[in-house]
């Protein structure tokens, strides 16, 4: 196996576009994860332009053409974990169709000892096998149409369609102005999202992802990237000539993954976020999206909306080496065991003198 590794912007073109290509080439239902957009060269660039140590294996074959592209970020010592870990809903290799790879010997390419993930994607047997759970994340497949979704969905769940409808109408009457935007361009409409988002985490006693610069960087910048077929999208529910509730996620050719959504709660008695949902998965339909990714965890609007599961694994891949073999890292995450090591004294010695490049532990024990 002929590996080079790269920082993200030492891609050359040529092989940003063999990305893309082979993302394209797989067939949605043979592997749906592979179009993911968590799993494009731009997601990759633009984590790789807000934190240290990313990188990309790219796999190639003996004429130099490139076969399958592993993104990482390097942590000291070996460490190694997905892109975006935390944040990112689709992790992996990008691979052609019917590639095969050893797990220890990629890892040995990159210099990792291991590569812990969160949400892989099914169909990568060398890494699924150390996974220490499986987790259904559900979809909304809108590849026949939204008519035939919209006939599927008043059959599953009537009460929910009769309902976001009548709310909606009631908007219209009480409010003036509303409109559904999918594709908005205005930074300020993508703010007042990342505000109410911020509200939202501190509300519910969830950490405020947005509280650290580099996520809040990260958005921006994926808001204003645009490639072919590559974009982030941000879509708003307006009322009064202002934003009632926002989505902003990312799309390929295919997919779209739904990301970051969040209303106004003044507005929550007309389900905001149910109306923007319901718009945009029809907006998707008709911009052809196949299907939309809502990610990995329960909520009851998920399950109301989806038309099927997807896969997506978390744990810990490994290979022979002082780092693993000493911290005991073959079935267990990285932040489970390093919260171990870090509170037991009798194990912090060894790890220590392993670990002693690392100038933040902190931050080395929770990057995202």
């Amino acid at each position: 196996m002929i590996v080079d590794v790269y920082r993200p912007d030492e891609l050359t073109t040529a092989d940003r576009t063999a990305w893309t290509t082979l993302q394209s080439q797989v067939r949605r239902r043979e592997w749906p994860h592979m179009a993911n957009p968590f799993l494009s060269p731009e997601f990759t660039l633009a984590v790789g332009n807000c934190r240290r140590g990313v990188r990309v294996a790219v796999v190639r074959e003996p004429d130099g053409e490139p076969v399958a592209f592993f993104p990482y970020q390097r942590f000291p010592a070996g460490v190694g974990r997905a892109i975006g870990i935390g944040l990112s809903d689709c992790q992996g290799l990008v691979h052609r169709p019917g590639f095969q790879w050893y797990a220890d010997e990629l890892l040995s390419a990159c210099g990792l000892a291991l590569w812990e993930f969160d949400h892989l994607a099914t169909g990568q047997y060398p890494f699924e096998q150390s996974a220490t759970g499986s987790f259904p994340s559900p979809v909304i497949d809108v590849a026949e149409g939204w008519d035939a979704y919209l006939a599927q969905l008043r059959t599953k769940s009537p009460n929910l369609i009769r309902t976001t409808l009548a709310k909606e109408r009631k908007l219209e009457r009480q409010h003036s102005d509303v409109r559904y935007v999918h594709d908005e361009r205005d930074p300020a409409a993508l703010r007042t999202l990342m505000e109410w988002k911020s509200a939202q985490y501190r509300r519910t006693g969830l950490h405020d992802r947005f509280a650290r610069p580099w996520i809040t960087q990260l958005v921006q910048q994926l808001f204003h990237t645009r490639s072919e077929p590559f974009a982030g999208i941000l879509s708003v529910l307006y009322a009064d000539g202002r934003p009632v509730s926002a989505h902003f996620g990312l799309r390929t050719e295919r997919v779209l993954a739904w990301w970051f959504p969040a209303y106004d709660p003044a507005f929550s008695k007309y389900s905001p976020g149910l109306i923007l949902l319901m718009h945009l998965a029809e907006a998707s339909a008709r911009d052809g999206i196949a299907y939309l990714d809502l990610g990995r965890g329960e909520s009851r609007y998920k399950d109301s909306f989806k038309t099927g599961e997807l896969s997506v694994s978390e744990g810990l891949v490994s290979r022979r080496h002082p780092v693993a073999l000493a911290l005991g890292m073959s079935h267990a995450p990285v932040r489970a065991l390093a919260d171990a090591v870090f509170s037991h004294p009798q194990l912090f010695g060894r790890a220590d003198r392993l670990l002693k490049s690392a100038r933040r532990p902190r931050e080395w024990r929770n990057p995202t």
